[in-house]
């Protein structure tokens, strides 16, 4: 377990986290962390950022397939 110090830091108090923590869950300056209270423990979590459209596409190979979905038939007065 890592200790860090409480540092002031302009107006604020600000803590440093170590180069193996930011490494182990690739943080990177400017990323933006959500901070809670849980019991006695402050507790920073990576904030959810949705991928752009060119890193989702990038996930596939840079290939799309379309393809009809079979839904059944209709239940109620669905327009087709």
């Amino acid at each position: 377990m890592d200790s860090v110090a409480i540092r002031a830091w302009g107006n604020s108090q600000g803590i440093r986290i170590p180069k193996e923590i930011l490494d182990k869950l690739d943080l990177k300056v400017s990323d933006v962390l959500n901070i809670e209270i849980e019991n006695d423990a402050i507790v920073l979590r990576k904030q959810f950022v949705h991928k752009t459209f060119e890193e989702r596409l990038k996930a596939y190979n840079g290939i799309i397939s379309v393809s009809d979905f079979d839904w059944g038939e209709p239940k109620g007065r669905e327009l087709l």
